[in-house]
């Protein structure tokens, strides 16, 4: 899998670069993770990919990266086959959290 995060520059901050496969696009997956990265204040994106699957990179502290997981997870269990989880460095290079196009 592609790094997506880059070099670190904050001690607090991670970086997780995860891979949705399942029937996870047209049931609101990245409009939800969206409005779930804002509350958490997490940095990053999300994606649909041409294959079906969904791509997401977020940065904050590792913690409320886990908590945020955690909460798509329950949102879209019964869509999600499976996830990668990529721990990575993080760049501290997001303003805010985008849906990608």
């Amino acid at each position: 899998m592609l790094k997506r995060c880059g070099v670190k520059r904050e001690t607090s901050s991670h970086c997780v670069h995860v891979l949705y496969k399942g029937m996870v696009q047209g049931v609101g997956f990245r409009f939800t993770a969206s409005s779930l990265a804002q509350n958490l204040r997490i940095k990053g994106w999300v994606k649909n990919l041409p294959g079906g699957d969904v791509e997401l990179v977020a940065e904050q502290k590792k913690e409320v990266l886990e908590e945020f997981l955690s909460q798509i997870n329950r949102y879209f269990s019964r869509y999600i086959h499976s996830a990668q989880i990529d721990w990575e460095i993080a760049s501290s290079g997001f303003k805010d959290f985008q849906i990608k196009f």
